[in-house]
């Protein structure tokens, strides 16, 4: 049965709130995507924050049950399971148990990351929720990951994002040297290099993570999807606010480099391998190196649906168009040969 949930939004001064009727339709087809929790309205560059009461906590229960049912049937992976799920009472715990054992080195025991991680996230309601609804975004659209457990236990993507975000809590209270720290570690372990300044919201899928560099002075929206190896990068050596900016429920694909604070709008779509360095508009697919936009998303969310081939009417039509030009002497230019 789905918890009860308290929402609170935080939205920038001089924010202007979206027609009654689109916020209605994205919040309905979000609920969909997201059944465990209700989500709260749509709002741009706003971080929607949903926060579980005492009621319960479906996702912790399947990860446990998940646990015991995997113990009984691997036996070499019982000890693993007990200590890192079934000694727990509650996901943060467990969460932060798997996080410390994943990171530990000579330098940072174990016992020292978990008495840290723990402080972080028990006494943090933001990750509390960001944590639940980063397990549904890759339960929901990562058909690798079968369960919540899956997410919790062996994926690096997920790892690496609750790492983050512990470092970046640890970057606001002040604590920029220990975040610093816990980043190059990140780095190391999972191959995933993201600032303990940047901004990034809920309900966020990084798949595989490898490669993955988002900048300092990022944002990324609600609901966004990250592949292996996107960069969200600088320029050259500028200060300030330098880094690009992701709208909600923004799709990148593999590979994919953007470079500059430049905004992709909601609901965009970056092809693998194409180099943004403009501006990207709500719901357009920009491809190519240096990108181009080619056409525009019918999904209001590619995040979710992860359609990467959402183009592909669309290229299917250049290719017979070069085709037939090419046949006729004539080169993609329009000029005659």
């Amino acid at each position: 049965m789905a918890c009860r949930c308290v929402v609170i939004q935080e939205v920038e001064e001089g924010e202007e709130l979206k027609s009654k009727g689109r916020v209605s339709s994205r919040r309905c087809r979000t609920e969909m995507m997201f059944p465990m929790y209700a989500m709260g309205s749509f709002k741009p560059n706003s971080i929607a924050r949903t926060i579980l009461d005492t009621a319960g906590d479906p996702i912790w229960d399947s990860v446990r049950a998940d646990a015991r049912f995997e113990a009984d049937k691997e036996q070499i992976l019982s000890s693993f399971l007990y200590a890192s799920v079934l000694s727990h009472d509650c996901l943060e715990r467990s969460l932060g148990f798997v996080l410390a054992n994943r990171l530990q080195n000579a330098t940072l025991l174990a016992t020292q990351l978990m008495d840290i991680f723990d402080d972080v996230m028990m006494n943090d309601r933001g990750i509390q929720s960001s944590i639940r609804l980063d397990a549904q975004a890759f339960k929901d659209r990562d058909p690798a990951c079968a369960s919540y457990s899956w997410a919790l236990l062996y994926l690096k993507g997920y790892h690496s994002l609750q790492s983050y975000r512990i470092a970046h809590a640890l970057w606001n209270q002040g604590r920029k040297i220990l975040a610093l720290a816990l980043q190059s570690r990140i780095s190391e372990v999972f191959a995933v290099d993201i600032h303990p300044a940047a901004r990034i919201g809920e309900g966020i899928l990084l798949d595989h993570g490898t490669g993955l560099v988002i900048g300092e002075t990022a944002v990324v929206g609600n609901w966004v999807s990250l592949m292996q190896g996107v960069t969200l990068g600088g320029t050259g050596k500028e200060v300030g606010d330098r880094h690009p900016k992701i709208g909600q429920g923004a799709l990148i694909g593999a590979s994919a480099t953007v470079l500059g604070n430049i905004v992709i709008g909601e609901g965009a779509m970056i092809a693998a391998g194409s180099l943004v360095l403009k501006d990207v508009p709500a719901h357009s697919m920009a491809v190519g190196n240096p990108a181009k936009i080619v056409g525009y998303i019918e999904d209001e969310e590619p995040s979710l649906t992860m359609k990467h081939d959402a183009g592909k009417d669309y290229f299917e039509h250049v290719a017979a168009s070069s085709s037939d030009g090419l046949n006729n002497g004539i080169h993609c230019s329009g000029r005659k040969s």
